[in-house]
């Protein structure tokens, strides 16, 4: 068992009480005798901050891009030990463990996996009890707010950030934010740390490290996914444990954008790019008969063409030669093992 040590709590939550200070005093707040009635609880915000232990089998999809043993964070969302994470630390494990805030550790299940909005839900076990935070609505926040950053585990630490950009996020891994926030300073111990209001609401889960946390400038930060895009699946995860919508096309590829072209970097073993003989170094020029202005215009036609499983023409640039390559796209979640030990 790993043990943090028991003076650590108060100390965060003392350090908290300094970062509020700091914060409030950049937003102009109010004395506290007038403040809002939901004020932050230092103590509990640093309770509610897990750290994450998770082993993958070496033969899983992700083990070769994320490796076999991950280590991050994730913040209680309910009294029954729910916790939320993002979903790569924890995606196709075989064994969870959390730690909580006093260094004690616990077994956790999987609940769920969500590919579109890259969050993870599991369940920690074997008589886990810790704070809860409330999940902070899409307007909580603007540029500009001063938040506090947290992570649990060996890497236990509360950072004062600014929010400096919200925006559409694009990944080369197929994946799309509408509007992802992106912080500075950046925080080294980023996977499922916990973005948090004055109000002490949860406002993002951590996912990234960037370089340009502000679009155009070399400013490097983080990348978190605001929790207001789990309200309208939530009820779906827990009862399914995926969203109940047909699932999006998916190819099984990583791609780099340059100047609005797209080229294949790599292709997932047994994808249904790598059946239809897409390879990297492959230039995709167009999909679906359109062109398109960049890998979030990329994304938004080839989803739009259908649901998982649709023919997607793909127009490739091999040297000189235009090459049409019909994929047939597949859901992303069964080529996961997300139950490795059955």
């Amino acid at each position: 068992m790993r043990v943090i040590s028991a003076p650590v709590v108060p100390r965060l939550a003392a350090a908290i009480l300094v970062l509020v200070g700091i914060q409030l005093g950049v937003l102009g707040a109010r004395p506290a005798q007038a403040a809002d009635p939901e004020q932050l609880d230092p103590d509990r915000v640093v309770r509610s901050v897990v750290g994450i232990s998770a082993v993958v089998p070496p033969d899983s999809q992700s083990a070769r891009t994320l490796g076999t043993d991950r280590e991050g964070s994730g913040v209680v969302i309910d009294g029954s030990g729910l916790i939320l994470t993002i979903g790569y630390t924890v995606m196709e494990a075989s064994q969870i463990e959390v730690t909580a805030a006093d260094g004690r550790s616990y077994p956790a299940s999987m609940v769920a996996y969500d590919p579109v909005s890259g969050f993870g839900l599991l369940r920690a076990e074997m008589g886990f009890t810790a704070p809860w935070l409330r999940l902070a609505t899409a307007d909580a926040v603007k540029e500009g707010d001063t938040l506090l950053a947290l992570s649990g585990g060996d890497n236990r630490s509360a950072t004062a950030v600014k929010l400096v950009s919200k925006r559409e996020f694009a990944g080369y891994w197929e994946y799309l934010l509408d509007e992802a926030l992106f912080t500075f300073p950046p925080i080294r111990a980023f996977n499922g740390a916990a973005l948090v209001n004055r109000e002490g609401r949860l406002v993002g889960i951590g996912s990234l490290l960037v370089m340009e946390a502000v679009e155009g400038r070399g400013l490097p930060g983080n990348m978190f996914v605001p929790v207001s895009a789990l309200e309208p699946i939530l009820a779906d995860l827990l009862a399914y444990g995926r969203r109940q919508e047909p699932a999006r096309p998916w190819l099984g590829v990583t791609l780099r954008e340059e100047l609005g072209r797209l080229m294949v970097e790599k292709v997932s073993p047994r994808s249904p790019a790598e059946s239809a003989g897409l390879r990297p170094g492959d230039w995709i020029v167009g999909v679906g008969g359109q062109r398109f202005s960049g890998l979030a215009d990329f994304y938004r036609k080839l989803w739009g063409l259908g649901p998982a499983g649709v023919v997607v023409p793909l127009e490739v640039m091999r040297g000189a030669t235009l090459t049409p390559v019909p994929v047939t796209s597949a859901d992303r979640v069964r080529f996961l093992r997300l139950n490795p030990t059955l």
